[in-house]
């Protein structure tokens, strides 16, 4: 009987030092192959860099990376376009003897990676224009509208900048006239957070949660806030309005760029309180990827701060045990 193939996912909510852990991993456990497989759906973008925590020019050219500036922001990469490139890149890797690092903090694009799309409608290219136009128009504000009328109950359970959900859940209801949370109601009562019953059946996955203390994590979070504007995020922004984007785009109503707007709109009054809009929807973004977190299993806790080495050792375990 052949033995599964093996791949290591590397999670947690923003700033718990993801990145750092895998490139530990790639460098100081040299006696076997790895390259890194991203799950971050901001990375996917070429012209987007500041306000994403991008891995710098040196840690993309001491570890091989892949799924980073795939596309430009004016085409989405949505979840079911990931799932296709993801999983041809864990198989391609495996095959030739590498072992992948899926490393990242969307924890929707890793559920869907590891437990597939609930099925839902195939919706016509008319229902697609309909609120393709609207959102380019308008934005998502009236598509939450729509929402609110039509489905709260979706609407309730997803994040604002959630654009590809929010859209589809109000192309799914115009399409059907049902809600697309009954579907997720269906989809939910079969364990999606049971990552131990996944759909890549030839693989065994070991799965390393990044976690952090409270306190220190809201520093980072604040220092990270501030370094994107030193670092010239408000230049970035502005360059990009310049090239003809609308900043409607889903990238661009990301945390960082979409406070960026604002300001540049004259919304936000100075740089520290950008600094701090962002800091505090990057907390809040911290919170709701924790709570997803907390319900996956199986999964291994560790901090980066404190316990490299137990990492370090647990990875090595269990590419060792046959």
């Amino acid at each position: 009987m052949q033995k599964n193939k093996k791949a290591i996912i590397i999670s947690g909510a923003t700033c718990t030092g993801k990145t750092d852990a895998s490139i530990m991993i790639a460098k100081e456990l040299n006696n076997h192959k790895f390259e890194i497989i991203n799950f971050d759906s901001l990375l996917f973008y070429k012209e987007v860099n500041i306000g994403t925590a991008k891995p710098s020019s040196a840690e993309l050219k001491a570890v091989k990376h892949h799924l980073i500036n795939i596309n430009s922001i004016a085409n989405e990469v949505n979840a079911n376009i990931f799932i296709e490139k993801a999983s041809e890149k864990l198989y391609e890797l495996a095959e030739n003897e590498v072992t992948p690092i899926l490393v990242g903090g969307s924890t929707f694009y890793l559920r869907a990676l590891m437990k597939g799309m609930y099925e839902s409608e195939t919706i016509t290219d008319e229902v697609k224009s309909f609120f393709k136009e609207i959102y380019d128009s308008k934005g998502i504000s009236e598509i939450i509208e729509y929402l609110k009328v039509n489905d709260p109950e979706s609407l309730k359970n997803l994040h604002e900048n959630d654009h590809y959900r929010l859209i589809r859940a109000a192309e799914h209801f115009k399409q059907t006239g049902q809600k697309i949370s009954k579907q997720k109601e269906m989809f939910d009562a079969e364990n999606p957070y049971d990552f131990s019953k996944h759909i890549h059946t030839n693989f065994d996955f070991l799965h390393l949660s990044m976690t952090i203390e409270k306190e220190q994590h809201w520093k980072l979070m604040k220092k990270r806030a501030s370094k994107m504007i030193q670092s010239g995020l408000i230049e970035e922004v502005k360059t990009l309005l310049e090239q003809g984007f609308s900043g409607n785009e889903k990238p661009l109503q990301s945390i960082g760029y979409k406070e960026t707007i604002q300001y540049l709109n004259g919304d936000i009054s100075d740089e520290a309180e950008l600094a701090e809009r962002i800091y505090i929807n990057t907390r809040r973004l911290a919170k709701s990827q924790k709570t997803f977190l907390k319900k996956v299993t199986p999964k291994t806790e560790f901090s980066f701060l404190t316990q490299q080495d137990n990492i370090l050792e647990s990875v090595d375990q269990f590419l060792n045990n046959n």
